[in-house]
């Protein structure tokens, strides 16, 4: 018996000298097997000895190569061109910088011929008349009522694409002549046979 003749009881109704209520109790009993079963922890001394290497990654991106191709998929090769050699993110008209637009159109003119547009991936290659490295397309920038087809001709202007300016890519596309033998669509989904 404790002071004041009160037995304190545990659940099974024994009595204890030294009974702390349920939760707290359990609380401790919890703590004390963790710690058992806890790797132990290390110290200042075991943290510089450490045999991990340290996490970098590499300098260059590392692409998978697929040993086929997929038609109507991103990893489908046309021609040279693969997914991976699109600008991330696909720079879109809307997007284009006010000032980046202004030097797009005070420059010069070209001519090409479309390689090839998807329309469901919104973009597309043109072949520079001046046998130029392929210039890409983004469907914001065609102007006309009609998808271009691989052998339409174009007129367009070029803008850098951003961050490194490097490359080019298609703007004020406009269809000049459209491949014959071949069916157009309209944006609207109306087929026209040329």
């Amino acid at each position: 018996m404790e002071e004041g003749g009160e037995e304190n009881h545990n659940q099974n109704g024994r009595g204890s000298a030294k009974a702390k209520p349920r939760s707290k109790a359990l609380c401790e009993r919890t703590t004390a097997r963790a710690k058992e079963t806890d790797p132990p922890t290390m110290s200042s001394d075991q943290t510089s000895q450490s045999t991990v290497p340290p996490l970098h990654s590499p300098k260059s991106p590392v692409w998978p190569i697929f040993p086929f191709n997929r038609e109507g998929s991103r990893i489908c090769e046309r021609g040279s061109h693969l997914f991976r050699d699109l600008p991330s993110p696909l720079p879109t008209k809307r997007t284009r910088t006010y000032s980046a637009t202004a030097r797009a159109s005070a420059g010069p003119i070209y001519k090409g011929v479309c390689k090839q547009f998807s329309r469901s991936q919104g973009h597309g290659f043109i072949i520079p008349e001046n046998g130029t490295e392929d210039i890409f397309v983004h469907v914001s920038d065609i102007e006309g009522e009609y998808v271009p087809v691989e052998g339409d001709e174009v007129t367009y202007k070029i803008c850098p694409i951003p961050p490194k300016n490097q490359k080019f890519q298609a703007v004020e596309v406009v269809l000049t002549h459209l491949a014959p033998h071949t069916k157009h669509e309209t944006w609207s989904g109306q087929i026209i046979g040329s």
